[in-house]
């Protein structure tokens, strides 16, 4: 009898940890696109973005992701970032927490109106994905001469 009651418990458990699961991800999707102060909590990757008259940089904090599994794609002034992160688990071995988190993700976000879809340069070093993208050159600020 006890070890029936113990299978019920794990099995509820398990239940309510995988509802958890579905309704986090549920609300942390939030809107597809977002604008640099319209985010949701929770969401990931984590990101900042920076912006200079020269360029606009985008630090996505993505530790764990293969590079070559990462989607990094603009258009027009929508820069989109997708990819996927697997956290491995034994085989056999019962979760108990997951704070890390795991699965697909999709970022899109609205970037000023004056960058230049055709440069932009991405690098990812030690968990971090720089992207460079460029403003186009009519909009940067430029000196001009008195005669």
């Amino acid at each position: 009898m006890l070890d029936v009651m113990s299978n019920i418990e794990q099995d509820l458990f398990s239940q309510f940890a995988r509802l958890r699961e579905e309704m986090d991800r549920m609300f942390a999707a939030g809107p597809a696109v977002a604008g640099i102060r319209s985010v949701a909590a929770g969401t990931y990757p984590a990101v900042n973005i920076a912006a200079s008259p020269e360029q606009v940089d985008v630090f996505v904090f993505a530790s764990g992701l293969d590079p070559e599994k990462l989607d990094v794609s603009m258009q027009q002034n929508l820069l989109t970032i997708s990819g996927e992160r697997r956290a491995e688990v034994p085989e056999g071995a019962q979760v108990y927490r997951r704070e890390r988190f795991n699965g697909s993700f999709r970022r899109v976000m609205t970037l000023p109106e004056d960058v230049d879809p055709d440069q932009v340069e991405a690098n990812y070093k030690d968990g971090v994905l720089h992207i460079v993208v460029k403003r186009k050159e009519e909009s940067r600020p430029r000196k001009i001469e008195i005669h």
